[in-house]
């Protein structure tokens, strides 16, 4: 998959979709399926086009709703699903202010050379989101593509979105965030690093690379860890901000102790899978209670893995 960005013409034409694509939930892997479809009848390659930062995150941060994924979280699953160019736009004040036409023009005529173009039935486009479909119909019809737009995807009866995921996500309810997103959440990150209190307490620890302090979910989780053998490794995970060691406005942590591992791995690049949430963080009175609580964790952990396999 080639990962490109910006104004520069692509000078290729592309089937192309369009948006944020948090998560790459069930809802959007049908979007992405359906291009790749229409892409191998017409013979062009696929592209997704995104945005970064979000555009919520550019205009109100404080208010911005937790990422499910980075970017090199969504570009490497983008690579996974068959995606052949992921396309990435700065999204800034200038980028912001072009209008609905501009935005067709310049984005999908001038620099995508679009021929087909699929979006979400909500999606809207442009200065104020004052573009919409029947527009996106309409100025394809004088720049050489058709536009299609797919029906929300539902899973059970609830509509398949990133803020169903971030909801099942922040209740604990991670079978529920499964059924969305079709797979366990995940995040992926280097090892680095940590103040190596896991290791003097007994409990060594792979300290997991965060790529935004806001993660969508917090508390102690039985995990797999993908990438440094053929198969996962089963472990135990804390994210959160360690109450019992640090402040209460502690940046986030993501750490994972492996069961029976013991070797350098830093600098590596992981995939922590979580499976099944334990319980949310506490604040002990000192690190013999902690200690006492992480030797229950491991325990029941290794109880549910054991269930599973």
């Amino acid at each position: 998959m080639r990962i490109t960005h910006g104004f520069r013409p692509l000078g290729t034409p592309h089937a192309v979709t369009i948006g944020n694509f948090d998560g790459l939930h069930l809802g959007h892997q049908a979007m992405l399926a359906r291009l790749q479809d229409v892409a191998r009848m017409r013979g062009l390659p696929s592209c997704v086009l995104s945005f970064e930062p979000h555009p919520r995150e550019f205009f109100v941060p404080e208010q911005a709703p937790a990422r499910l994924s980075s970017l090199r979280e969504k570009a490497e699953c983008l690579q996974r699903l068959g995606i052949d160019r992921f396309h990435v736009f700065r999204f800034d004040r200038t980028f912001s202010a072009l209008t609905p036409e501009a935005f067709i023009e310049q984005v999908l005529g001038r620099t995508l050379q679009a021929r087909y173009v699929l979006v979400g039935d909500d999606f809207r486009y442009g200065a104020k989101r004052a573009g919409d479909f029947t527009l996106l119909q309409q100025a394809g019809q004088s720049l050489g593509f058709d536009a299609e737009f797919l029906p929300t995807v539902e899973i059970a009866g609830e509509r398949a979105s990133s803020t169903a995921v971030r909801s099942a996500l922040a209740a604990g309810e991670l079978d529920h965030a499964v059924r969305l997103l079709g797979r366990p959440y995940s995040i992926s990150g280097r090892v680095v690093h940590g103040d190596k209190l896991g290791r003097d307490i007994g409990f060594p620890t792979a300290n997991i690379q965060l790529k935004h302090n806001r993660p969508p979910l917090m508390g102690i989780f039985a995990v797999e860890l993908c990438g440094l053998n053929s198969a996962p490794l089963p472990g135990v995970a804390s994210l959160g901000k360690r109450p019992t060691v640090k402040g209460a406005n502690a940046v986030p942590v993501l750490e994972v102790h492996l069961f029976d591992f013991d070797a350098d791995i830093y600098g590596r690049r992981v995939r922590v899978d979580f499976l099944h949430k334990l319980r949310d963080e506490e604040k002990y009175p000192d690190l013999d209670a902690l200690v006492a609580q992480i030797r229950r964790d491991v325990d029941n952990a290794k109880h549910f893995l054991a269930k599973i396999k």
